[in-house]
């Protein structure tokens, strides 16, 4: 089985948030996420070797920068493909996929807000991304593998798979980029195997 995958889509015009739930984002914690095509059917194999250095890490504790610089990567590469403009790092968005990741493993669960209630833009506008923005649209992607599907090619490839993740990959709008990977899977998912959860926030300010 392949990795599990969840997204999000957030709009905000003026500060005032829309949310829009995709497929699957309605799923209690305890439901099985939206399941990837099995790893046979990914086109990992079709990514040219050494493009995106550590893009077949397995993440540990101490190469967490080299997965999310990888996972980042992966991404643009996606966009170039697309003929898309390539995402720009963004510190405030990365400790908001930081501290979703690490809230999902310590929390055990799977799911786009925190164990507060908080969701994903709320989280953000906590930080200094929204900062002098007239208006600001988010996006989320949040994922999990054990084994070989917990690489971040193994994770791209699966949101590749997915529609609505393939979707929020390619929105041109998008300008900013934050990734952050724990080297760890909710503990009820992952019966006891290694493994790794990921959360990639996107957005754009105006």
């Amino acid at each position: 089985m392949g990795p599990a995958v969840r997204s999000c889509v957030v709009a905000v015009v003026a500060v005032i948030a829309l949310v829009l739930a995709v497929p699957g984002a309605a799923q209690p914690a305890a439901a099985q996420p939206i399941a990837a095509q099995p790893a046979a059917a990914q086109p990992i194999a079709a990514q040219p070797a050494g493009a995106c250095p550590g893009a077949s890490l397995r993440p540990t504790g101490t190469d967490l920068a080299a997965v999310d610089a990888a996972t980042a990567c992966l991404i643009d590469r996606e966009r170039g493909a697309a003929r898309l403009g390539a995402l720009r790092a963004n510190g405030s968005l990365q400790r908001v996929a930081a501290r979703q990741s690490r809230e999902m493993v310590l929390g055990d669960y799977f799911g786009d807000d925190n164990r507060a209630g908080q969701t994903p833009l709320q989280r953000i506008v906590a930080t200094r991304y929204l900062r002098h923005a007239a208006a600001v649209s988010t996006a989320q992607n949040i994922g999990w593998g054990t084994g070989a599907q917990a690489t971040p090619a193994a994770i791209v490839a699966a949101w590749m798979a997915s529609p609505p993740h393939r979707e929020i990959v390619l929105t041109d709008e998008f300008r900013d980029i934050g990734v952050g990977a724990a080297p760890a899977a909710p503990a009820a998912l992952a019966a006891g195997e290694p493994g790794a959860t990921y959360t990639v926030e996107f957005g754009a300010r105006g």
